[in-house]
């Protein structure tokens, strides 16, 4: 084997990838839409089961299965490097028959094209050039999710432990527009936050009543009002709703918190304070409950993390990606579970694309061929870097 065989197949594979990429981007996966997230599994299942690949599923009862591929030699007891992704979207129901895989002007659009289907299709040809070649120094897992976008509440666990078992982590979501790869990322935290207040006619028994919307009214300035953008720090309650009709004092009412920090130390100081906010009733008579709904930890570059990413970056320019550079992004990832358990991660390595989670998302088609070969190069050296 040599490394011209797998950057030269995986250069063949260029029209291959984008077929399989339109398959999956054509089937609506939003995370909660278990029907659907797993229909794409059972494409890229075809695809493994069509190269020889074993695979297997984990199953959940709730959220879509985790799938669980590998390229080893047979009896290899050597800790794999990890190749991980998610299949699910922010995108309802109908979204890809509206807006289906389209290419204009040398970029894809269709939901989740960027974030994240092209570059667990990306993943997937890496290990298939490596299983037809062979060459890699570790055995290569491939794990694809199903949840990552409401915070990975099923696939956390999965994550964790499949990281701990790795000696390396390669997280391809997609990579920067700048065509930078991510090497820091912030935590965040998703809540739902739920006031009871007391129905009453508004008009003719105002006095009898308490308002739940008064009371989160209150609240969401208090919580905007701990965001520190010079600490990296954000509170946005980005959903509410609330109330039984206009003429009445509503008796209920809800808000969605993301909070958003970048120290691993600032979790429990915001946290500390949220909760004495809920905690106070604003308006007489109300009561408030708070429930974590998702969480990811943030990304932090360790010294063997560094090291890994600068493999990675020497393997980049090996096949024409001379300017690129690690980056930090606010959003959160699936890598913040495996660098926190202690395993070497970089993410951001998948095709080149932008504007994530709405109408307006693109791919670079162009950046796919090269970015699959970077990653296939950094395995055969830059993960060997890494005890």
């Amino acid at each position: 084997m040599s490394e011209a065989q797998i950057t030269d197949w995986l250069a063949s594979q260029r029209q291959a990838m984008i077929d399989l990429l339109r398959d999956v981007v054509n089937i609506d996966s939003g995370s909660y839409d278990k029907e659907g997230v797993d229909a794409v599994g059972a494409r890229f299942e075809r695809h493994f089961a069509e190269h020889g690949i074993p695979f297997r599923r984990e199953s959940h009862g709730t959220f879509g299965d985790a799938i669980h591929a590998e390229v080893a030699k047979p009896g290899s007891n050597e800790k794999p490097v990890l190749l991980m992704g998610h299949r699910d979207t922010v995108f309802g129901k109908g979204e890809a028959g509206r807006r289906p895989f389209t290419i204009r002007d040398g970029r894809a659009y269709g939901p989740g094209v960027a974030d994240m289907k092209s570059g667990v299709v990306m993943n997937m040809f890496v290990a298939t050039a490596f299983h037809k070649f062979g060459g890699s120094p570790h055995p290569i897992k491939v794990l694809i999710t199903s949840d990552e976008e409401i915070g990975s509440p099923s696939s956390r666990p999965v994550i964790e432990r499949e990281g701990r078992a790795a000696r390396a982590v390669f997280n391809s979501e997609p990579g920067r527009p700048t065509g930078n790869v991510v090497t820091g990322r912030k935590g965040g935290i998703f809540m739902h936050l739920a006031i009871t207040g007391k129905a009453a006619h508004s008009g003719a028994n105002f006095a009898a009543g308490v308002s739940a919307i008064g009371e989160l009214a209150h609240k969401i300035v208090q919580i905007h009002a701990l965001t520190n953008l010079d600490k990296g720090i954000t509170l946005n309650v980005g959903l509410v709703s609330g109330g039984q009709s206009v003429n009445t004092t509503a008796p209920y009412a809800e808000g969605q918190i993301d909070l958003r920090y970048v120290d691993p130390a600032d979790r429990a100081t915001v946290m500390a304070a949220i909760e004495k906010i809920v905690a106070t009733s604003y308006v007489p008579g109300t009561s408030a409950t708070l429930t974590i709904k998702g969480e990811f930890v943030p990304v932090v570059q360790s010294e063997a993390s560094k090291a890994l990413f600068e493999g990675y970056q020497a393997a980049a320019r090996q096949v024409g990606l001379t300017t690129l550079q690690g980056e930090f992004s606010g959003g959160c990832a699936d890598s913040g579970f495996t660098a926190a358990v202690g395993t070497p991660t970089i993410c951001g390595l998948g095709p080149v694309g932008g504007l994530a989670h709405t109408p307006e998302e693109y791919l670079e088609i162009d950046s796919i061929v090269p970015r699959a070969q970077a990653l296939a190069l950094a395995i055969l050296k830059g993960s060997a870097h890494v005890p």
